[in-house]
């Protein structure tokens, strides 16, 4: 059974940058679109950006150029660097490994303004 450990969240001052990772157990990772997601409190959970096995991005315009996502398939990790963080970012982020619907317990993000 796949499993998705992501970190990286905290807490950061608007303006600043995190990192988040996302490791995935299992040799589909390789195969699978990754995306990552967030959640705010009160809201449904919105798709932020995915990458597909063969490297294709995609993003949500509210992060464009802001966010960037990557992958490194050797350790099944896939990335996502924010930058430019605003108090709106603010929420829950989740890894979903696609092929299974699989998803992570999840890693707070916190933007003070």
């Amino acid at each position: 059974q796949v499993q998705l450990v992501e970190s990286g969240g905290g807490l950061v001052q608007a303006g600043g940058s995190l990192r988040l990772s996302c490791v995935a157990s299992g040799r589909i990772f390789r195969l699978s679109t990754m995306g990552w997601y967030r959640q705010a409190p009160g809201k449904q959970r919105e798709l932020v950006a995915t990458i597909t096995a063969g490297g294709s991005r995609n993003y949500a315009d509210s992060v464009k150029d802001r966010f960037t996502i990557s992958r490194d398939n050797a350790k099944n990790t896939v990335y996502l660097q924010m930058n430019s963080l605003k108090p709106e970012d603010t929420a829950v982020y989740y890894c979903n490994l696609q092929v299974t619907g699989t998803w992570g317990q999840g890693t707070q993000v916190t933007v003070s303004s």
